[in-house]
């Protein structure tokens, strides 16, 4: 009998759940809203009604051997979500014990950055790579790091966390959900970039195509827009916010000596418009030593496919 893995990955707006073969194909994928459930349990019961419909085709839940889910601050060591800032539920979340009795199959968690990663080393343009960094550019700023072809995790099970490395220690450093201020990832996310250009337009957007968008609900994708229009304003945020977060990969080049940076998540549709600025501010503040020699590169994989393939390998 053929049986099958569930990759689930977790995002801060929404949930990607996928039925993978053995030959690493996602052979149906659903999606729920993060957001839209107040407490986990709502969550979990709706994962189950979409795991069942998912199956139902393939021979149901029993033909899955098990589950592997990427969610943030998921904790491989223990199975739970781990005071998660970006989503509804707070403290400790007993997340794979959950599923477990909810679903019947074992659930295995980890970060969802690092999903991404064993997605991307198996699958994607980190095939055959041994040292690279993944960052994971969406709601937040997320990474994995692989070492000589295995995760890092640490003592903790949470190392990683790049996206909360100070990227301003200046007075005036923006508010982070963590409780820190001057995170990357207020600044080089999608939402850190629509706050950039929210802060922007609401000093007065000129000319900017913008300017005629309420400042609340400018998204990346806006800015996206306007800077393929020709819009100055909008390629200065590119700017800014590719500047921010290549400084910060110079950084992490510097403890780890990868042998390339994948940059995967929303962020990335924008091509070029983040990409140039970054490897232009990551080679300018690089030592000597590593500059020009690490690849930046988008992610070889569908998005949706890097975390559910990856966390679909962590469940084996």
């Amino acid at each position: 009998m053929q049986t099958y893995l569930l990759g689930l990955d977790m995002g801060g707006t929404n949930s990607v759940l996928g039925l993978v073969d053995d030959n690493g194909n996602v052979i149906a994928r659903e999606s729920i809203k993060t957001q839209a459930y107040a407490k986990i349990e709502d969550y979990i019961a709706a994962l189950r009604d979409l795991a069942v419909r998912l199956t139902e085709p393939f021979g149901g839940l029993q033909a899955c051997r098990a589950m592997g889910a990427g969610v943030p601050n998921g904790n491989y060591y223990t199975g739970n979500i781990e005071n998660a800032v970006n989503l509804p539920w707070h403290g400790q979340v007993p997340f794979a014990d959950m599923i477990l009795q909810t679903l019947g199959i074992p659930c295995h968690v980890t970060n969802d950055a690092n999903a991404a990663a064993m997605g991307e080393m198996k699958y994607g343009a980190a095939k055959e790579m041994r040292n690279f960094i993944m960052i994971t550019l969406g709601t937040g700023v997320g990474s994995g790091i692989v070492i000589d072809g295995k995760l890092l995790y640490g003592h903790d099970g949470f190392a990683g966390e790049l996206g909360h490395v100070c990227a301003d220690q200046s007075e005036n450093a923006r508010q982070c959900n963590c409780g820190l201020k001057g995170c990357l990832e207020t600044y080089a996310s999608a939402n850190g970039m629509a706050r950039t250009a929210k802060e922007l337009m609401q000093k007065g957007g000129g000319k900017s195509l913008l300017a005629a968008l309420d400042p609340e609900q400018i998204t990346s994708k806006d800015v996206f827009d306007a800077a393929e229009k020709g819009d100055e304003v909008a390629k200065q945020i590119f700017d800014y916010t590719g500047t921010i977060l290549g400084k910060q990969l110079a950084n992490f080049i510097a403890f780890s000596a990868p042998e390339a940076i994948i940059l995967f998540g929303g962020l990335t549709r924008s091509g070029h418009w983040i990409m140039d600025p970054v490897v232009k501010a990551m080679n300018e503040s690089v030592m000597p030593l590593w500059r020009g020699k690490v690849k930046v590169l988008f992610s070889g994989l569908k998005e949706a496919d890097a975390a559910i393939l990856g966390a679909a390998s962590i469940a084996e």
